[in-house]
């Protein structure tokens, strides 16, 4: 009998596809920016045919509110996800450096204690 799996590990399925094109599961920040302009485009078009009473132009600034909300998280993660990735990278090599030039003549902190004494 297979074991089931918890529910903090992600299925072992078919990856869920968003229009056959956008693998939600797998690329960074599609999954929030989906979700926000979905709800974005929920609250604009509620919220213009409240005003206005016109069923037709409130779906059309719903679907207008979903592309400008999605698009605007979709941009606004991913120069976060880069900035992260470019922090990270730069850690990274300042921690090999370290790593490789730690107790050698090549040190520099070991040059800035000598020039002090």
């Amino acid at each position: 009998m297979a074991a089931a799996s918890d529910p903090g590990e992600p299925a072992k399925g078919k990856p869920f596809k968003l229009l056959g094109i956008l693998d939600v599961e797998n690329i960074p920040c599609a999954r929030d920016s989906v979700l926000y302009g979905s709800l974005g485009s929920v609250v604009a078009g509620l919220g213009h045919f409240l005003l206005t009473s016109r069923i037709r132009r409130s779906c059309d600034v719903g679907v207008g509110g979903f592309i400008l909300v999605t698009l605007g998280c979709w941009f606004h993660c991913r120069y976060n996800y880069a900035k992260l990735r470019i922090q990270e990278r730069i850690a990274r090599d300042g921690i090999k450096n370290q790593i490789l030039y730690e107790s050698t003549h090549l040190d520099p902190e070991r040059k800035q204690s000598k020039s002090g004494s």
